[in-house]
Parts: structure tokens; sequence; C-alpha cells
């Protein structure tokens, strides 16, 4: 069965988290929820669901403002031709569709099919911001605590430094 936000909360309750939610219109891609960011503080991201050749699936996941090079992004993880996993593949494995792509949504994860990776400089941030498994409400957290909920959800995280890879091309979210 799928997890609700309010199942999200309720883990981030058991694990004790501090979170706080913020209520908005719904939002699709990033530029319009730069529009809503307004005076939310913390690091804003995007998240991207991505599928290889050989079938492994990837849930990357960085700074709204990171330029990522899907070729460069791939060598580095190991990757073969790397595409973004269709909305009923995400649907099926993330518990979420297209606009709601989230850390948080590996809570639906229970098989850990997803390699889930990290942006170093956005985990270097205090705090960060993502949907809360739909794209109506953003929720902050510390990068701390986003670990150790992605820890609680059965995954290790590869921490990768996108900065290297930031020169062709910036997938909407």
């Amino acid at each position: 069965m799928t997890a609700t936000p309010d199942d999200l909360f309720e883990k981030f309750d058991e694990l004790g988290i501090a979170y706080k939610t913020y209520r908005h219109d719904p939002v699709f891609t990033v530029e319009e929820a730069q529009t809503l960011a307004g005076d939310m503080p913390g690091g804003h991201c995007k998240n991207l669901f991505l599928k290889d050749k050989t079938g492994d699936l990837y849930l990357l996941v960085c700074l709204q403002e990171t330029k990522v090079n899907l070729k460069a992004f791939r060598k580095s993880v190991g990757a073969k031709n790397l595409s973004f996993g269709k909305p009923e593949l995400l649907l099926e494995i993330l518990g979420v569709t297209p606009g709601s792509v989230t850390p948080f949504s590996l809570i639906n994860d229970t098989d850990l099919k997803v390699r889930v990776v990290l942006e170093q400089r956005m985990m270097e941030m205090n705090m960060l911001n993502y949907h809360p498994l739909i794209n109506s409400m953003t929720t902050l957290l510390s990068s701390k605590d986003l670990g150790r909920f992605i820890a609680a959800c059965g995954h290790t995280p590869t921490i990768v430094d996108l900065s290297a890879t930031e020169d062709s091309c910036s997938p909407s979210p």
C-alpha cells in the first residue's frame, strides 16, 4: 500500500525528525516551485527518477539550480544509457506521480529497487525542502535528518559531487 503524507509524517515522528510543512498550490516544475519558494528557508531541491538500459533505477536528488549532465552523471555512477523513468514505473516503485518525486517516496520502495544518489553540495546545507509525496506541500527538514530517514527506509545513498557534471543539460524534475 502506498504511503500518504500523514504516513510519512508519522514516520518522521517515530524517528524523532523535526520538520515543518508548507501548503501551496500544486507545482509540477522547478520553475513553478521557484515562484512559491518565497520566504521558505533552506535549499530547494529537484529529484530525477532515472532508468538505465539494464533496468537499474536511480533517484538523483540535488539542489534545484544544479545543472545535471546525464552523460557525465551516468559515467560517475556506472549506469548504462540513462533515461527518465516512465510515470507508470514511478508510481509502481515509488508510489508518486510526476511533479511529486521526492526522496521521501523511498518510504514506498520496500523492495529497495532504487539506487539513491544525493548531491554533495545539497547535503552540506543545513536545511532542505522536498514535497511530502504530493506536490501541493513542501516539507523542510535538516540534511542530517534526511540521511536518517533514507537509512530508516533501508537505503544507503551514494553522495556525488555534481559540480563536475554541470556543463550541458539541466533536466526538469
